[in-house]
């Protein structure tokens, strides 16, 4: 209930900056709780005019993948269905509009992989501070006699040109912002709030929307 609260409160404050035109969503972990949320807030969001997604006390996991995928795709073209008026794009479920992340020291594992394609895909700016630097994937070999396990890392990350990253560093974030204690105790949080400016600076220049419908042509002379 806490971390709903949390998120409702972010969701809000966004909201109310943009004046709706910015959504929000939160990614807790790169496993099931995080694909639910995702899933949650990324639909219902598609048409916002941005999108500022949350990575910060990401725990990780394996998902990011399908994230990325998703913020990916670019419009191809649109669809006119009869009974619909609003055009549809072609690939479905394409956002069309600036992006943001925002992380911090404890976007982690799965959690730093994933800002760090953010940014190689070219998707958007990274807002907030360095990321925990773990990527290093671990196996586990099954139970010990004494009830404890075995963990072995066996699968490390690298760039596409084979140079190793990210592991025993982080992701550095393209713009520096720190939560201080002072302003968070004041009910701020000036990464979110810097994450909104930032949309909103790139939305003066362009706002990306879905054409009205065209008109239907004339076939018959």
């Amino acid at each position: 209930m806490l971390y709903l609260d949390w998120v409702e409160q972010n969701r809000r404050r966004v909201d109310e900056l943009s004046h709706g035109k910015i959504g929000y969503m939160h990614l807790p972990d790169m496993g099931a709780a995080g694909i639910r949320e995702f899933i949650k807030w990324y639909y219902p969001q598609l048409r916002k005019e941005a999108l500022l997604i949350d990575d910060r006390a990401n725990g990780g996991g394996n998902i990011s993948r399908m994230v990325i995928e998703r913020l990916s795709r670019t419009l191809l073209c649109l669809t006119y269905p009869r009974t619909i008026a609003t055009p549809q794009p072609y690939p479905e479920s394409v956002f069309i509009g600036p992006k943001a992340v925002l992380l911090d020291g404890n976007s982690a594992s799965d959690g730093d992989i994933f800002p760090w394609m953010f940014r190689t895909a070219a998707l958007g700016p990274l807002i907030g501070e360095r990321s925990w630097g773990g990527v290093v994937g671990i196996t586990n070999h099954g139970p010990l006699m004494d009830g404890g396990t075995v963990n072995v890392p066996e699968f490390a990350y690298a760039k596409a040109n084979g140079e190793w990253a990210v592991e025993g560093h982080g992701v550095d974030p393209d713009i520096v912002v720190e939560n201080d204690p002072k302003s968070v105790i004041e009910g701020h949080d000036p990464q979110l709030e810097r994450g909104v400016a930032e949309l909103l600076k790139k939305l003066e220049h362009a706002a990306p929307k879905l054409p009205e419908h065209a008109p239907y042509p004339v076939k018959l002379k």
